[in-house]
């Protein structure tokens, strides 16, 4: 859907400019924000959570020397797993490097969504800038007027007075609108990692709106791909592994020992030796862990369904905000502008013709720049309605 926009050209000229449109911000902001590198970084502690998990016990080898006969011994101590607990400290190790995969997959998706909002805030920036250069040419030619009407004795120096107040106040307008669009572009620079002081010259219409699916589609997508659902369906296949090794704990391991006695007077000069130990379940069997993660486990379930019907209702609040959005920017579009265009010529000629007076001229002015400027505000509502639903929804939806 595309909204038809007028806005005066210039303003943007006077700076050194580096183009850049919103997929190339978009991809700039996956491959160099400071955030998400940071977080790229986790997968290098979970693949060494990995090779935590798939470590084998160590032997102990233990030398002892006594005046009694034997009178040196030598023993090899080493553990034995049963039960695979090494294969499911391993699949939970696995499935914790997927839950970390997704926080970066949902951290992408939050600076997704705060890089465009910034890029249309900085063309909204641009576009609020140069409407007010537009005011200000307006207020500058109906100055104009006031002094020649003054010049040809048609109005009093009040007039006069009122109009260079006027043109004054547009053109204070004018520099603040200057200095936020700087502040735009240093935030868009700062999740792009870029100069702050840099100035973009963006590729890209405030009104250039993309559509969006139905609710339906929209919702059933968000149920497989949104940030939360996705986290919590995760946390449950953690929980089920971390249960499956704490039932697979209350095996004991096997202890198997061998060795040799050396040195015995009179018996033997070398005498092998071995024995098997084994801890006995008598007074703990791990049912205190067993019992913690079957709870979680349930919460978690539970938990799930209440964020799927979360995700349901904010996909449809988002839904209808984006259309009562793109509808209220349409009827500025269609309605509101033209007509309130019409009305400032309207006054101007009257005025010009010497039927009404300035005040009701500067208030016709005054409207037409609130309006340009309430319809500019209209359309960075649109976007930042449209970011915050496929935020919500998970995947990219243009």
């Amino acid at each position: 859907m595309r909204l038809l926009l007028y806005v005066p050209l210039g303003v943007a000229a006077a700076y050194p400019q580096s183009a850049l449109d919103l997929k190339a911000a978009l991809q700039l902001a996956e491959s160099d924000n400071l955030e998400l590198r940071a977080a790229r970084q986790q997968r290098a502690i979970a693949l060494a959570g990995l090779t935590v998990a798939g470590q084998l016990p160590n032997p102990i080898i233990t030398f002892s020397a006594s005046r009694d006969a034997p009178h040196e011994s030598t023993l090899w101590d080493q553990p034995i797993e049963l039960g695979g607990k090494r294969g499911k400290r391993l699949a939970l190790a696995q499935e914790e490097q997927k839950a970390t995969e997704i926080d970066i997959v949902v951290l992408s998706r939050q600076i997704r969504q705060r890089t465009r909002e910034a890029f249309y805030r900085a063309l909204w920036s641009r576009a609020q800038a140069e409407q007010s250069k537009a005011a200000l040419d307006l207020a500058t030619r109906i100055r104009d007027i006031v002094q020649q009407r003054f010049e040809a004795g048609d109005v009093a120096q009040l007039e006069v007075i009122q109009a260079e107040v006027e043109r004054g106040r547009a053109s204070t307008e004018y520099e603040v609108a200057l200095q936020a669009q700087k502040t735009a572009d240093a935030q868009l620079s700062a999740l792009l990692n870029g100069p702050l002081d840099k100035a973009w010259d963006l590729q890209g219409r405030l009104s250039d709106i993309p559509g969006a699916a139905s609710l339906q589609a929209l919702t059933d997508t968000a149920l497989g791909s949104n940030a939360e659902v996705r986290r919590a369906t995760q946390e449950m296949e953690v929980e089920q592994r971390r249960l499956a090794l704490a039932k697979a704990e209350r095996i004991p391991n096997l202890d198997l020992q061998a060795g040799v006695d050396l040195n015995a007077p009179h018996d033997y000069s070398v005498g092998p030796r071995g024995q098997v130990g084994i801890s006995l379940p008598i007074f703990y069997h791990g049912q205190g862990e067993v019992a913690q993660s079957t709870a979680r486990l349930e919460f978690l379930r539970l938990a799930l369904q209440a964020q799927k019907t979360n995700v349901s209702v904010q996909v449809l609040a988002a839904y209808f905000d984006y259309t009562a959005k793109t509808r209220q920017a349409e009827e500025y579009a269609q309605k509101i502008v033209p007509q309130t265009v019409q009305l400032e010529d309207m006054a101007e000629e009257s005025y010009r013709a010497g039927k009404s007076n300035l005040l009701t001229l500067i208030d016709a002015q005054r409207k037409l720049n609130e309006t340009r400027k309430a319809y500019l505000d209209s359309l960075f509502a649109v976007q930042g309605s449209f970011a915050a639903l496929e935020e919500v929804v998970g995947t990219p939806l243009d």
